[in-house]
């Protein structure tokens, strides 16, 4: 079973927050460790390796943060899992206890996780936030109560 890691998720769900809430200022860390409910500096290191691998664009100064580094559309969740995949040091490789597992078992699994790999690669970024659109998802939502301005003097 493929299983993505918590550090995975989080990566598609900050570039998907960064792409959902696109404006001409770039989305800060903080706004996004607010809507998703994690902590800024577990954050921090998976967008640096965004950052690193041309997925996202960081921002410095008093106003910076994130903006995609291309086209939403030309943003595949393929490479957002594989960059991610990449920073999962945690659990060791498997590669098959014994012959029947290395000979058999375990080229099933590689072809079965190529085959989701491909179809990962076949949805973009914009399609996730098209998605988030039609379920009527405020990905900018906090959870905190908005109070309307009140400009009465």
């Amino acid at each position: 079973m493929l299983r993505l890691s918590r550090k995975t998720l989080l990566a598609l769900e900050a570039v998907i927050d960064i792409a959902y809430n696109a404006r001409p200022e770039p989305v800060q860390a903080r706004e996004i460790t607010a809507r998703q409910g994690v902590p800024q500096r577990y954050l921090e290191q998976v967008m640096q390796q965004l950052v690193r691998a041309g997925i996202l664009k960081g921002v410095r100064g008093p106003k910076g943060g994130y903006r995609l580094a291309r086209e939403r559309r030309r943003i595949s969740v393929g490479e957002v899992v594989r960059i991610a995949t990449s920073l999962d040091t945690g659990e060791e490789e498997f590669s098959g206890g014994s012959e029947l597992g290395r000979r058999v078992v375990m080229p099933i699994i590689a072809s079965l996780q190529e085959e989701v790999m491909l179809k990962l690669d076949q949805i973009t970024i914009e399609d996730l936030c098209k998605a988030a659109r039609e379920n009527g998802l405020d990905c900018g939502d906090t959870g905190q109560p908005v109070t309307p301005a009140d400009f009465t003097i």
